[in-house]
């Protein structure tokens, strides 16, 4: 993977802990599992929003296909 080069300010006490709680782990790799962590939250909420459809209607409520609700229970009951 390619790698860049950062030059940054950051939040002294905030990097002294993280430091601490990974010690011996260099800064760089500090850096990537923090971005990683980062984008995977990001992620996770992209995932949960596009679930809100099913807020909007419930797994019981009819359409041209059916309901869900009764298609899950017949899956299951397979």
């Amino acid at each position: 993977m390619p790698r860049e080069r950062v030059s940054t300010t950051v939040d002294g006490d905030l990097l002294a802990e993280a430091r601490a709680r990974q010690a011996g782990v260099k800064d760089s790799a500090l850096f990537d599992a923090a971005l990683a962590a980062l984008v995977r939250a990001s992620r996770a909420g992209e995932i949960d929003s596009a679930y809100t459809a099913y807020d909007d209607h419930p797994l019981d409520e009819a359409d041209e296909w059916g309901d869900l609700a009764s298609f899950r229970d017949a899956a299951a009951a397979s």
